[in-house]
């Protein structure tokens, strides 16, 4: 039994989604930073994806500079104060941490971060000073971590850029598909106006680029086009009654509860299919939502979950049961979902088998699929030239994130496949880099 009742305000929304991380103030963010050894060649920046300097920053919050500390986190990763929030420093920075070897807590790397660059938005702090333009025009579609790191980057190198976003909002997945509790809605999207007043790109918002026509039109207007929007809707997994009504994608799901909040209704029993971070969020959500009973199902057994552990944790936490080295066979019910027809599984050498005659039913009122993102091959293939993997995952030159069609770039999860925000946003910056060699050889 969930121990969350149904939100039905936006303050017992917020009661529900507590933040994991709550922001620091002065006094708690000058004795974490006092805990800092400042080690030479930190093993925490080592496991950092946008290479901070987190020794660094931490010391600039020590000597009671944030707004120093701001700008050496914004001069490695322009998603500063979101990564600070949204990224799984357990397992990065502070999972590195050199505490960690001596049974003491690691320093709260993730939590100093947004700290330092949330005095910086707060304060609407000038970090920069853009130089004179190039006179050469970029295009990024999607205003997602890779599309805007690229644009603020290719700002501060001289470039004219447009951002072509299909939605009212900018920030992807850290407004549209991080579970609430790990940011808030005016968190990522403060951060976003802040780096739109400091940098000058241009947003098109409700501008979706879907057709040969907008992207011949992208072609001829532009010296270069960054490809930055992700992946596509949560995948099918092919079996009978995917189709029943209160059968979604967690993608889907997630996007809907981070838009509407309290508005959102959930039934009283959700079954979630998956067992990777994206399944934990989604059957975090529903017991916060006030689900009366969430049962996580996955195929293989709990040791081979893609999901961080502390994910996990976090979802038993709320009450979430976990159903391992199961497989659904089928989604029963008659228009509308009534249960998961399972099939017990093992693995022999390394394969996963079903076990004959162990099929049984477990009944529910929802059935939320985390079961990874498709591609969006049909938009790729509109784009001359530029080529994708047998996974549907566009190919680039690993240091310059060009594709094979030179006027092409491409950075985030349509180039890995599905990688954390500071993943997407450090590429994304990279992409820029890329740019600039190519126009300006």
């Amino acid at each position: 039994m969930s121990e969350y009742l149904p939100p039905s305000s936006e303050s017992e929304f917020e009661n529900n989604f507590k933040q994991i991380k709550p922001l620091m103030n002065e006094t708690e963010a000058y004795y974490e930073s006092s805990r800092c050894l400042f080690c030479y060649d930190a093993p925490c920046v080592n496991a950092c994806p946008s290479d901070i300097d987190i020794p660094l920053f931490i010391r600039q919050i020590n000597s009671k500079d944030p707004l120093a500390s701001a700008k050496t986190i914004y001069d490695s990763n322009y998603f500063g104060y979101a990564c600070g929030k949204v990224c799984p420093t357990e397992v990065l920075c502070e999972g590195a941490c050199v505490y960690n070897h001596q049974d003491v807590k690691p320093i709260e790397i993730g939590r100093l971060q947004s700290f330092a660059t949330g005095k910086a938005i707060s304060t609407n702090k000038q970090l920069y000073r853009l130089p004179a333009s190039n006179g050469k025009k970029v295009a990024i579609i999607g205003a997602g971590p890779a599309g805007i790191s690229c644009a603020c980057e290719l700002k501060m190198l001289g470039f004219d850029v447009d951002v072509f976003e299909s939605k009212e909002k900018p920030s992807g997945l850290t407004v549209h598909g991080v579970a609430p509790y790990k940011i808030t809605n005016k968190e990522a999207l403060d951060e976003m106006d802040y780096l739109e007043k400091q940098f000058q790109y241009k947003v098109h918002y409700k501008k979706a680029i879907s057709s040969k026509a907008d992207i011949d039109e992208l072609e001829k207007k532009y010296d270069a086009i960054v490809i930055g929007f992700g992946l596509g809707k949560t995948s099918m997994i092919n079996i009978p009654g995917e189709d029943k009504e209160n059968c979604f994608g967690a993608v889907e799901f997630v996007e809907k509860l981070r838009m509407s909040h309290h508005k959102t209704a959930v039934a009283k029993n959700v079954i979630v299919l998956g067992g990777g971070n994206t399944a934990m969020d989604a059957a975090s959500e529903s017991a916060r939502m006030g689900a009366e009973k969430v049962i996580l199902a996955y195929r293989r057994s709990k040791e081979e979950m893609g999901a961080y552990d502390f994910e996990y944790d976090l979802a038993k936490g709320v009450g979430v049961k976990g159903m391992f080295s199961v497989s659904p066979l089928e989604i029963t019910g008659n228009g509308k979902v009534t249960g998961v027809k399972f099939i017990r599984t093992k693995t022999v050498n390394g394969k996963l088998e079903n076990v004959a005659g162990s099929e049984f039913t477990e009944t529910c009122d929802w059935v939320i699929k985390a079961t990874g993102q498709s591609k969006q091959v049909e938009l790729l293939k509109l784009m001359n030239g530029v080529s994708i993997d047998s996974k549907g995952r566009i190919e680039v030159n690993a240091e310059t994130f060009q594709t094979k069609n030179p006027k092409y770039f491409a950075a985030g999860d349509a180039v890995s496949g599905g990688q954390e925000v500071v993943n997407a946003a450090a590429e994304g910056r990279k992409a820029a880099r890329g740019i600039k060699k190519y126009l300006t050889k």
